[in-house]
């Protein structure tokens, strides 16, 4: 094992992004967002996702070069991003700044973006709300991969569901997690691993219950929870889909033609102010949501973000961890560039 900095990682993830023909725009805010998720100890988000985006390049399904653009404030509550085709993160981070001020005038308001491909974890994005004093919520599709309860084939998407709390002087309360069983990229490295699914996490491509990762990834996975999953996937459907204008995850999958891409469609990001809520009320909801998640730690549970936070740490003091061989891939990508990938 190799250690490195943080800003390390970005800049070679960065200069691998640019040699596969990204923009700054584009890049910069993939690589900081690919590095998040190594320091935070999320290998499913995190280099491993590099070798999707210069696919998804590669077969000219996103726009590299795209500048998003906020569309004329016209004062409401609804902010409206269009990502021009490219990733996500970059027409997030534009938006973000009027997303803030918006909730703190009118108590709660809403992000939509538009025409992005979508590659990477939530949890930074309500985070970045969160540090500016807001709770948020963040959902989008994804493509068909999961079939609903007592289904036999996929459907809905693996869509990821996000909430973030700010604290004071402490990183937020924070969870992101698919409404699948696992992430997509759960079922990819444990393929790469040669390793056995769990029980309950995929059905092949005949309805029947599988262990084998390459049965899961032709057939579907299943959401969390049997029906409970498979209603909070559809809501997002509905919610980050169909309400904003934007591609359903079985028409995502119709567009793209594959699973091998990252997929392309909408994201809802919905940011609300504690203070705005409470107003009128007695109590700080602050100081009351502390002791809510002490009582939760007084149990002997853990928040969940605490493991995130402890990889977090770890890595700020003694850098992020590669193997020899993830360091020779990142060498590798940034030699041979769209050629480093079929």
């Amino acid at each position: 094992m190799t250690a490195i900095s943080f800003e390390d990682l970005q800049r070679r993830i960065a200069g691998i992004l640019r040699r596969a023909g990204m923009n700054d725009t584009q890049s910069e805010a993939l690589s900081g967002i690919i590095a998040a998720g190594e320091r935070d100890g999320c290998k499913s988000h995190g280099i491993y996702r590099i070798e999707g985006v210069l696919r998804t390049l590669k077969a000219g399904k996103v726009n590299g070069r795209a500048e998003p653009v906020l569309a004329e404030d016209d004062g409401r509550g609804v902010i409206r991003v269009n990502a021009g085709h490219g990733f996500s993160t970059p027409a997030f981070e534009l938006g973000l700044p009027l997303l803030v001020a918006r909730t703190r005038e009118l108590g709660l308001a809403a992000m939509v973006v538009n025409d992005c491909t979508h590659f990477s974890a939530l949890w930074p994005e309500v985070e970045a709300v969160a540090e500016h004093g807001l709770a948020a919520l963040v959902m989008c599709p994804s493509y068909a991969s999961v079939a609903p309860a007592g289904g036999t084939a996929a459907l809905l998407g693996t869509n990821p569901l996000a909430f973030g709390w700010p604290r004071s002087g402490q990183p937020p309360y924070a969870f992101d997690f698919a409404t699948s069983v696992a992430a997509r990229g759960e079922l990819e490295l444990k393929r790469r691993a040669g390793e056995p699914l769990p029980q309950g996490w995929a059905i092949d491509v005949n309805g029947q219950p599988t262990t084998d990762p390459d049965a899961g990834l032709a057939g579907a996975m299943l959401p969390f929870g049997g029906h409970k999953g498979s209603a909070i996937g559809t809501m997002i459907e509905l919610l980050a889909g169909i309400m904003i204008g934007d591609l359903t995850s079985p028409e995502v999958l119709e567009q793209l033609g594959t699973t091998a891409l990252a997929p392309h469609h909408g994201e809802l990001i919905i940011a609300l102010s504690p203070e705005a809520f409470v107003k009128g009320r007695p109590g700080d909801p602050f100081a009351r949501a502390e002791r809510l998640f002490d009582a939760i730690i007084g149990q002997g549970a853990r928040l969940p973000s605490a493991r995130r936070r402890a990889a977090r740490e770890l890595a700020e003091r003694d850098g992020i961890s590669l193997t020899a061989a993830e360091l020779a891939e990142l060498e590798r990508m940034q030699r041979h560039g769209l050629d480093a990938v079929n």
